[in-house]
């Protein structure tokens, strides 16, 4: 009777630690020092987007006034 019970015991621990993590959001189960991108470049590209298409908006204005 009392390996019953601690075999019941085992389940009851293993489903409530599986359901503990599984309620908490992904970002506090995994370890953050496993996966740290630098997306650094990609600012710095969209900063440059947004540059060049400001120039060629108002050469298009300019050139509207003028042709």
């Amino acid at each position: 009777m009392a390996k019953k019970n601690r075999a019941n015991q085992n389940k009851a621990a293993a489903v409530e630690t599986a359901s503990n993590q599984s309620s908490l959001p992904v970002a506090a189960r995994t370890n953050k020092d496993t996966f740290d991108p630098d997306y650094s470049y990609v600012v710095k590209n969209l900063k440059q987007i947004g540059i060049l298409a400001v120039i060629f908006i108002a050469i298009l204005v300019i050139l509207s006034f003028v042709i």
